[in-house]
This record gives structure tokens, sequence and C-alpha cells, in this order.
């Protein structure tokens, strides 16, 4: 019986300990050059210009020094809304329910300048695009602001606060996503984030790991609108909260006396 305690003992220790090189983020692995503290580490290149896709919400505003010509191109009362529900609604909601939705084909319809297909372009473009058809209508000059409501994604998986999250920023890294899920819970696989991102026309996933300091040169190390994070679990899970020792013990000793008292039984049975 004490052989028997003492390999689930040891069977318990194997399984639930969780090395610190699985849950310590930005190590210098093996195999990769190492980078030192203070060393520069210039940012990988990446889109930095979100292209918009199909089914995102865009801001369009519009500003002269005769704020009469405007009113017509914009839905009553929206800049009214937008500055009332400025610091009452959290996140970016105050977008979509005072923004313009792109339609599935890439076209947003304004008051009276019509449909005009932006879908495909960067904020930049597409505002460029804006204003040249309001400029039609004008000889003043009419300034158009055109932006997405910050950065949207979705963490799920192994996060202490899984959902959709909207970061208020024009740039946002990984470390920003994570912070604002909760950070990932210790049982997640930090060497195995998915992250699946949508493209023009279609949809990629990466896998990101966060133990590596790598990272910090990588493309992925700023997420995109419309990405999706997703933290697998680890095995160990299978063995009870492994992220709470006192219950998994608790667990793996009261299999154990019924181990015990079951073999007792049946050794005197014999």
């Amino acid at each position: 019986m004490k052989n028997l305690f003492l390999f689930s003992l040891i069977l318990f220790f194997a399984t639930s300990c969780i090395s610190n090189k699985r849950i310590t983020y930005l190590q210098n692995l093996p195999g990769n050059d190492p980078i030192d503290l203070e060393e520069f580490i210039p940012f990988a290149e990446y889109e930095k210009n979100y292209i918009l896709q199909p089914f995102d919400v865009v801001d369009i505003d519009f500003a002269s020094a005769d704020e009469e010509l405007t009113k017509a191109f914009e839905f009553q009362g929206s800049r009214n809304m937008r500055m009332g529900m400025g610091g009452m609604m959290g996140g970016g909601d105050m977008f979509f329910l005072t923004g313009y939705a792109i339609d599935s084909e890439g076209y947003v319809e304004l008051p009276r300048l019509g449909k005009i297909k932006i879908g495909g372009l960067n904020e930049e473009q597409a505002k460029t695009k804006v204003q040249e058809a309001i400029n039609t209508y004008f000889k003043d000059d009419v300034y158009v602001r055109l932006r997405i409501g910050g950065i949207r994604f979705t963490a799920l998986g192994e996060f202490s606060s899984s959902g959709t999250k909207t970061i208020l920023k024009h740039r946002a890294t990984i470390f920003d996503a994570l912070a604002m899920s909760g950070e990932s819970n210790i049982l997640a696989k930090k060497n195995k984030l998915f992250l699946i991102r949508q493209y023009d026309g279609g949809t990629k996933i990466h896998q990101i790991n966060l133990n590596d300091r790598a990272l910090l040169a990588s493309p992925y190390f700023f997420i995109q609108n419309n990405d999706i994070l997703y933290l697998e679990p680890m095995n160990i899970r299978q063995f009870g909260r492994a992220d709470n020792l006192s219950s998994s013990l608790g667990l793996i000793l009261s299999v154990t006396s019924s181990l015990l008292v079951l073999f007792a039984l049946l050794r005197g049975n014999l």
C-alpha cells in the first residue's frame, strides 16, 4: 500500500506541476538569437494601414466654415448623439450606433452622396474618396474625417475575461489585447496562441509564441481590427484544476484513498 501511495503522489506532481518556462512571457528561447535588456528592437514590417472590409463600421464626419452646408450630408442628430454618448458608453459602441456600415459589396451609403465604395481601401484612401464625392457639391472647402471605431478584437479560450473587446487606439499590441482580456489563464498554452486574422477576401490562422522574446520583432506583435485570439488549455486540465494546487491535491488524495481502501478489501478477501 505504501508503494501505491508513493506512486500516486509521484504521478500527481509529475502531471500537475507547471514549469515556469511554460508560463513566463518574453523569454530568450533556445535556437533564437538572444535579445538583451536595453537592446533596441525595430518593429517588423506589417500592414500599418488597416484595409476596410465588408460589415466594418466607420465614423464619417464633415466640417466647414459654414456648418449649415454639411448638415444635409449627415443623419439627423448623429453629431449631437456622438457628443452625448461619448462619456456614457464604453468601448466603441457609439460608433456602431452613429457610424456607417459597409455592406457586403464594400459600399457605404451616405445621405445625398449615395453609395461610395470604400471596401478594400485603407482609411486615408477611403477618406479621399468621400472627399472627392462631396467636393462635387461645394466650391467652399469641406473637411472630411473618416475613421474606424477603435480596434475590435475577440478573445476566446483560456482568458480571464473572454468576449469581444474594443481598444480605442489606432495601434495596439498583442499585450494590450491580453491585458484587456484579463491576461491569460495559467493553464493556457502560451506557446500556441492562435491569431485568426481577416484579409481582403479571406482569413488566415497564425500561431504566436508568447514565451518568445522574438515576438517583439514579429509582424503579429500589433493586432488589427477584427482579430480573433484563441488560447488552448494545457492537457493538465484533465487532472483537475491544476492552477489551484489545494483542490488538485484534494482530488488526487481522495482518489488515492479510495484505491487504497479498495485494495485492502480485495486483499482481505483473498
